[in-house]
């Protein structure tokens, strides 16, 4: 089995003295793992930080079986934010959600090209409110949205509420509210605990997940 594709890195591990594991995500293959050969030398290790855009050519004796990967670098995304620790824990947060929340080898192009989009966003001023809705759009691609303008077109929206697992969630002024731009960090914060109640109740729980701990290190840069 060969296949090529682009894709972002979502995490590496340690496999032996210069080998590791990685889980990228792809554009046509969906979430993949592999090893790669090398990947831990000096030459290699610049390439492999956690968000950068990379072209991946996968082999393996089986679809069924993990693979191998030879990997050149597209955009290396990370080091672009290597001083602005906010980005690079949003970076890590987005990620680390995709890792826990994908199926693998599931291909989702909406999910890949808004995650591609929101790492754009980060250049942009108001970054933070692109990475809310991201995660927003990402809870509704795997399979809950929630309408916040129009109580018609959502039954479970009660009285500026959401309703899941028979909880109420109050729904963040800033997602109310399409034209606030200004946000303090109370808003920030308010809507960044909102989507980790979403993410908590419709995902986590139900599959005994473990929420991401760079998430949460993210939200707490808002207290």
């Amino acid at each position: 089995m060969y296949w090529s594709d682009e894709g972002y890195l979502l995490s590496k591990n340690s496999f032996d003295e210069n080998s590791i594991i990685v889980e990228i995500f792809t554009l046509k293959h969906g979430k993949c793992s592999g090893i790669v050969y090398g990947g831990s030398s000096k030459k290699q290790k610049k390439n492999f930080q956690i968000g950068n855009k990379i072209f991946v050519h996968w082999k393996s004796k089986s679809e069924n079986k993990m693979g191998y990967f030879n990997i050149e670098l597209i955009n290396p995304i990370a080091s672009f934010f290597f001083d602005d620790k906010k980005k690079s824990t949003t970076i890590l947060s987005a990620t680390s959600i995709l890792k826990i929340l994908l199926p693998e080898r599931q291909i989702n192009t909406n999910i890949y090209n808004s995650f591609e989009k929101m790492l754009t966003d980060l250049k942009l001023s108001n970054w933070i409110k692109s990475y809310i809705y991201w995660e927003l759009s990402l809870i509704k691609e795997l399979g809950f949205e929630v309408n916040f303008f129009d109580n018609k077109k959502s039954n479970n929206l009660i009285n500026n509420s959401v309703e899941i697992n028979n909880k109420f969630f109050k729904i963040p002024k800033m997602l109310l509210n399409d034209d606030l731009n200004n946000n303090q960090f109370k808003d920030v914060k308010e809507a960044l605990i909102f989507n980790k109640n979403l993410i908590v109740e419709n995902f986590i729980l139900p599959n005994k997940l473990k929420f991401p701990l760079f998430r949460n290190i993210l939200e707490n840069y808002y207290s």
